[in-house]
């Protein structure tokens, strides 16, 4: 299915108020569309806020090690992008990484194991546990989560450091201006109802604080007939790609050495008449036996390649139920 076969089918549905459950590439390629009785379970499993087809069951404790990219890897990446930071060329981007993965037990069931409000398992491909909604639309009104800032919840004043950190601070205004744009595609009456609050995440490692802001708005009169196009109109997601959008795509690509893939698309599910959605991070790449965890950070030019990496490292965990 290409983009615009997605559009016309998820507009066709909305306006027949129809459910369906959808997930969008990072690059718009390879969107994918279902009514929940095409889905089949043992292919793909999906939880979006507790909305399901999985049959709960006891879940099987993993044993799970990481082996993140080599500090030269980074590096030859952030270098990159630096270079057009200072080039002006782009003044956000969002840069991530592969690390190697070694499990005890299959992806699917993982999925049984892992807490988060979004998550998602396709045979062969991946599996992700996302905290980060990217939007929702509840009787008319629409809201955005965007994450930008995150710190090791167990160091010392670490709430009080990750808000009074600058860097982190602008990073995060800039993604929030970014989506309150992007929302005004959308709806009307866009504002910020929460700034840079946090959330705390326990995971097999250490617990993290993640710095968060809510934006609302009134979804426009036409929202139903045209949730495909309003959908593509907003992607990808501002937190993991930068601004400028189109340009900070390009460099990406060019950073990361290939595309990405369902890692920082979309998942989401249309009721009939309101919208859940979140950003694929948190993501498990298989790859033939192989598997891959991506993460990844906003670099501006205040950014420091040390820093960077050890977000990239912070940001491998597993939530476990």
């Amino acid at each position: 299915m290409n983009l615009q076969t997605f559009i016309e089918k998820a507009d066709a549905l909305g306006n027949a108020h129809k459910p369906f459950i959808f997930l969008l590439d990072f690059e718009l390629e390879h969107p994918v569309l279902w009514e929940p009785h095409e889905v089949d379970a043992k292919e793909l499993l999906y939880s979006i806020n507790g909305f399901s087809n999985a049959i709960p069951r006891a879940a099987i404790s993993p044993a799970i090690t990481f082996s993140p990219p080599s500090p030269f890897t980074y590096k030859a990446g952030f270098d990159l992008v630096m270079n057009q930071l200072q080039a002006g060329n782009t003044f956000l981007v969002n840069l991530t990484a592969k690390s190697k993965v070694d499990l005890n037990l299959p992806l699917h069931e993982l999925f049984f194991a892992v807490q988060a409000p979004y998550k998602c398992w396709w045979q062969n491909r991946f599996l992700f546990f996302s905290p980060e909604c990217f939007v929702k639309v509840c009787n008319g009104t629409l809201h955005a989560y965007p994450m930008k800032g995150t710190i090791d919840a167990t160091i010392p004043h670490a709430a009080s450091t990750i808000l009074a950190n600058e860097k982190e601070k602008a990073e995060h205004i800039t993604i929030v201006d970014l989506i309150r744009n992007d929302l005004a595609q959308v709806a009307t009456h866009v504002t910020v109802a929460r700034f840079r609050y946090l959330q705390q995440i326990n995971t097999t490692r250490h617990s993290i604080l993640q710095v968060s802001s809510e934006i609302t708005g009134k979804v426009l009169p036409e929202y139903n007939s045209n949730i495909g196009s309003l959908l593509a109109a907003m992607l990808p997601a501002g937190s993991v790609s930068g601004a400028p959008k189109n340009e900070t795509v390009a460099i990406i690509r060019q950073a990361e050495g290939e595309p990405r893939g369902y890692y920082t698309g979309v998942l989401g599910y249309f009721d009939g008449h309101n919208l859940d959605c979140g950003v694929n991070i948190r993501y498990i790449e298989q790859v033939g036996t192989n598997y891959f965890y991506r993460s990844g950070g906003g670099v501006t030019a205040r950014s420091n390649w040390q820093d960077e990496y050890e977000e990239v490292i912070q940001k491998i965990y597993v939530p476990l139920s």
